[in-house]
């Protein structure tokens, strides 16, 4: 879904609104974080934090490894 949206001055730095909408379909609202990536075509706004990934298959790796230490720890 595209929309347009209008930029404005917020303090020092520069926002935008999300429509209402667009916002209840991502599960945003006030307060909540999101994350905006810069891509080769421009600008990618996600709820999700894209180095969440990274350290889930980090944990899968040491997690098989150390299975009885991380036993213990949880006791």
């Amino acid at each position: 879904m595209v929309k347009k949206v209008t930029l404005r001055q917020m303090g020092g730095s520069v926002g935008a609104t999300l429509p209402k909408d667009m916002a209840d379909r991502l599960h945003v609202g006030p307060g909540d974080e999101v994350f905006v990536i810069e891509t080769e075509q421009g600008i990618l706004l996600t709820p999700y934090d894209p180095t969440f990934e990274k350290a889930m298959a980090a944990y899968d790796r040491t997690a098989k490894q150390y299975r009885n230490a991380l036993r213990e720890l949880a006791k």
